[in-house]
């Protein structure tokens, strides 16, 4: 016994496979025959009895490693106050190192049991097999390696919002792509380059099939560098009925969640493409605009009375407006001889002017209007519905509902204030109007 493990010492430490298979042999052939085994046997199962043994061993080897070693650095992974250490060595990643213990011991130690059989190609062709199942299982350990990566990343504040996912993605397609040329130039025994090689005329139907994921790929890398679109940010597209918010850049969609909750899901070329709206900046600033107008009657507007004048310094908003402005007619008109007998001469204040001046006045005391952000009253272009009086303005609140009750409230008071400076609202006579001017309606 001490002459074969004196023989195998030395046989493996010069990597001679072979004399170690035949060492090996020929001592569990005599071990056979001394047990009473005849030789005719001894000769036809001393190889199966070796490749049982290695088979053993590599699967003890397995479960050490399973039962064992894994669960003594998921231990030392738990005492440790990091949370990066938690996901890269999670149970998948572990478990891929190894369940590539066994394969790689049998692909080791596999011509031992077939010494005589060392340039045969069922001996080759088992090795091949074994060597295919450790790219697999490898390429699986680099993937679960790259997600948990990802994980780890996804969590920190600086990159919760940039498409790593469909980085991610595109790494692993790369990796597999990689994975199988090496796979089959394994399978047809020849170089991965010869492969590649072949690979290269086929090129045209190569970027046909991956076309979706190649533009895909480009265009993601264009809205990440150009920063034009994130997780989180809310977009418009209505051509694709996209209104909402981002929740997934992948390497071939990207996925809005609208409001009505539904999902619209939209390839990233397309949003480089085709032009899309992204409210990320309105988020991002001081306010949200409101911009939104009312139609004011025209034959409601008339010049200022005393009266009405004597009745508008009375409103707490237009006291100052009103005395500063009609000073400055009182003084323009007293210079320019100006007869005040007759309305049209010279300047004076109409009841639409002081409303306007009204409103502006109001929305700048308003605490839930951004007073740093442009807010004015104006006027549009008169037409057959009347004078469009528009409020352009930002509230201080950008959350969708508040932003709507603030617009809301404020109209509601635009609404319910315009009697009290003789104008009138214009809309279509309803049924109620016709009944009142005496038309009958026939149903």
């Amino acid at each position: 016994m001490k002459e074969v493990i004196d023989t195998v010492s030395v046989a493996l430490a010069n990597g001679e496979t072979e004399n170690v298979g035949n060492a090996v042999m020929q001592e569990v052939n005599r071990t056979l025959v001394s047990a009473g085994v005849d030789e005719v046997w001894a000769d036809k199962i001393d190889n199966l009895i070796v490749l049982l043994f290695i088979i053993g061993i590599a699967l003890l080897a397995n479960l050490i490693c399973r039962k064992i070693i894994l669960r003594v650095v998921a231990k030392l992974v738990k005492q440790t106050k990091a949370t990066w250490d938690d996901i890269v060595f999670n149970h998948k990643v572990m478990v891929n190192v190894s369940r590539m213990v066994a394969p790689i011991l049998i692909y080791i130690a596999i011509p031992i049991a077939f010494p005589e059989h060392a340039d045969s190609d069922l001996l080759d062709f088992l090795r091949r097999l074994c060597l295919i199942y450790i790219i697999a299982v490898f390429l699986r350990f680099i993937s679960a390696l790259f997600t948990a990566v990802y994980q780890v990343y996804s969590e920190r504040e600086q990159y919760r919002d940039k498409p790593l996912k469909g980085l991610l993605q595109t790494a692993q397609v790369i990796l597999f792509f990689i994975g199988a040329i090496i796979i089959i130039s394994i399978l047809i025994n020849q170089s991965p380059m010869v492969l590649l090689t072949g690979l290269g005329a086929s090129a045209a139907i190569l970027m046909l099939v991956f076309k979706d994921s190649i533009m895909g790929f480009v265009s993601g890398i264009q809205l990440s560098a150009n920063n034009m679109l994130k997780v989180g940010d809310w977009i418009t597209m209505p051509k694709y009925g996209a209104d909402g918010t981002v929740i997934e850049v992948t390497l071939n969609t990207v996925k809005v969640r609208n409001f009505d909750n539904t999902i619209t899901t939209i390839p990233p070329y397309l949003l480089i493409s085709d032009s899309f709206q992204n409210w990320q900046g309105m988020q991002e600033s001081g306010g949200r605009r409101v911009k939104r107008s009312i139609n004011i009657d025209m034959t409601s507007v008339r010049f200022c009375t005393p009266e009405m004048l004597e009745k508008y310094r009375k409103i707490q908003l237009l006291t100052d407006y009103v005395e500063e402005t009609e000073r400055v007619v009182e003084e323009y008109n007293k210079e320019h001889d100006i007869d005040n007998s007759v309305l049209v001469n010279g300047r004076r204040q109409t009841n639409l002017g002081v409303f306007r001046a009204y409103l502006t006045n109001y929305l700048r005391s308003l605490p839930t209007v951004n007073q740093e952000m442009t807010c004015m009253v104006r006027q549009l272009q008169p037409t057959e519905t009347g004078i469009p009086l528009e409020l352009y303005f930002f509230s201080a609140n950008k959350v969708w509902v508040a932003y709507e009750g603030i617009q809301a409230d404020v109209f509601d008071h635009v609404l319910a204030i315009i009697p009290e400076f003789g104008l009138r609202v214009f809309q279509n006579p309803s049924g109620e109007d016709l009944r009142r001017i005496g038309v009958k309606i026939e149903h």
